[in-house]
């Protein structure tokens, strides 16, 4: 995870994503490209549009020129928007000791942008919610569902108030994503050097599977150099484990992006969606 790229619209939830990014590059050594991205939806629309049905040729030319030109007005003020918001990231990113800092402006749609750069990075971060948060709250952003389903690298998934990550949390189910945060905690450095819950949502507390489940990741993170804290969890998933990540002060959840759906490739996993609209600490995916 050397190389981070960080998104921002420049909302609430955007700027307390800064000083994880801030961590994560401190832990692993890593640089941060910062990136915002101008949607250019509405200039489409406008430029698409054919009055000509509605009201007499000459008003629609007229009025048609005059809406081109406002898109365009815009158009130059989301420019200076962007270098606003780009150098301010940049600069709380250097006060903390963050060298390594790169701004990319980028026109068009989010997730195109980051599948045109999914080969530069190693893992996303992006807020929970973005610029239009105050008008849907409780909902997630709908590029942070995008970007978890179809990007595959890790996404860390930040909210709207920083803390200090001192305790970890991992949702193992058995299923390929979690297979894959296993061998990376394996691996990485990154969160070594912290305490490490685990834990497995069963059906009952006699539930053979997760029993197995539960017990094959625990060796495997032990022989890994970890003392993890294993317990099995009885209930609905989401609520189960948001619990414990209250009752234990965890500051930091790692989750699979998707379970054992039929259907995974098509949304993110449902337990996944409803931890991460309860939960009120970071969240880091792997698909």
């Amino acid at each position: 995870m050397k190389n981070i790229l960080l998104c921002t619209d420049g909302s609430d939830f955007a700027q307390q994503s800064y000083p994880y990014a801030a961590w994560l590059a401190s832990k692993l050594g890593g640089n941060i490209k910062v990136l915002y991205v101008t949607d250019i939806r509405a200039q489409k629309a406008v430029e698409s549009v054919n009055l000509s049905g509605s009201i007499g040729l000459g008003t629609s030319e007229e009025l048609l020129k005059q809406l081109v030109d406002l898109e365009h007005t815009k158009a130059k003020l989301n420019h200076q928007k962007a270098k606003l918001l780009l150098a301010t990231a940049k600069n709380a990113l250097q006060q903390v000791g963050i060298e390594s800092v790169q701004v990319m402006h980028k026109t068009g749609f989010l997730l195109d942008c980051l599948e045109d750069l999914k080969g530069d990075f190693d893992v996303i971060i992006l807020g929970k919610r973005g610029e239009t948060a105050k008008f849907a709250q409780g909902h997630l952003g709908a590029n942070m569902e995008r970007i978890i389903r179809s990007i595959p690298k890790p996404c860390l998934v930040t909210p709207k108030q920083f803390q200090t990550i001192t305790k970890v949390l991992f949702a193992y189910d058995g299923s390929a994503s979690c297979q894959k945060i296993l061998q990376f905690l394996t691996i990485s450095p990154l969160l070594a050097d912290l305490p490490l819950h685990i834990v497995t949502v069963g059906k009952t507390n006699h539930d053979t599977q997760a029993i197995a489940n539960l017990g094959t990741a625990e060796k495997v993170l032990e022989r890994a150099g970890f003392k993890p804290q294993a317990e099995l969890l009885v209930g609905h998933a989401e609520e189960a484990i948001v619990r414990y990540q209250e009752d234990n002060a965890i500051d930091l959840l790692l989750m699979g992006a998707h379970g054992h759906s039929r259907i995974r490739h098509l949304v993110i996993g449902s337990t996944t969606a409803q931890v991460l609209r309860k939960t009120s600490i970071p969240v880091l995916t792997f698909r």
